[in-house]
């Protein structure tokens, strides 16, 4: 169960954060949800939920590259609720770095914000997350495992962020589980083509693009009912990562 317990979600305000925040929510939890600059998107799913359940979201602003402020995110929600169950590290940077052309300002950028800060925020709510032997949750990629051509340095984050999963796993428990989910095509990213969305589809099995609520289902499975799974990566692709 996981009515009244308390989930922090990195980068909640859009996309598989906002549908995981909602799904979550659903199942009874109180919401720590965390953006760096989407206040009006962020206040507006605060709203809707507390609408549904009241004073059960609350809302936390940083820019998670700043290391040292990560641990009053946690604070925060310990003063919030008195406890800390499952830790979603959810928030990334995506983009195109072409190799002859990434800059120090990309590397650190990407690295920074997809591996970087889940390490920091996580050892941050270690002892909060071991007292309520709790979970944590990160939000990989395939391409973690397959490199994505013009991403190298972002396919490279993904892969250390496998490995946080798997060492994070092997340091914190047995009080804290660590897993990761790997999304394949669940949300296009910005300026896809249709020739390329329909290459993308042809290559999974389902012949279909999923939805942010094949993630946060997959999310729901790992926090309330996967308590003997810890240090793995639940693929959510429709088959795609299978093709060579």
């Amino acid at each position: 169960m996981l009515t009244d317990k308390v989930a922090l979600i990195t980068g909640a305000a859009h996309r598989i954060g906002a549908e995981t925040a909602r799904t979550l929510h659903a199942e009874g939890m109180r919401l720590v949800l965390h953006y760096r600059s989407s206040r009006d998107a962020a206040l507006s799913l605060q709203k809707e939920l507390n609408d549904k359940r009241a004073d059960s979201v609350i809302l936390v602003q940083a820019d998670l590259l700043a290391i040292k402020g990560l641990p009053k995110l946690v604070e925060e929600a310990i003063t919030a609720w008195g406890q800390l169950d499952v830790l979603i590290n959810n928030a990334s940077s995506f983009y195109k770095t072409h190799m002859g052309k990434v800059t120090e300002e990309d590397w650190n950028d990407l690295m920074g914000s997809n591996l970087k800060a889940p390490f920091f925020l996580s050892q941050a709510a270690a002892p909060y997350l071991q007292k309520q032997k709790g979970c944590i949750i990160n939000i990989v990629d395939i391409h973690g495992d397959r490199p994505l051509k013009h991403y190298p340095v972002y396919s490279m984050t993904k892969a250390g962020l496998v490995m946080l999963t798997k060492s994070l796993a092997c340091e914190l428990g047995p009080e804290v589980r660590v897993n990761g989910v790997a999304p394949g095509a669940i949300m296009w990213p910005e300026n896809i083509d249709e020739v390329t969305k329909q290459r993308i589809i042809s290559r999974t099995f389902l012949k279909r693009k999923g939805a942010p609520h094949d993630i946060a289902k997959a999310i729901v499975y790992l926090a309330r009912d996967a308590g003997y799974v810890s240090g793995q990566i639940i693929t959510v692709d429709g088959g795609r990562s299978l093709h060579s």
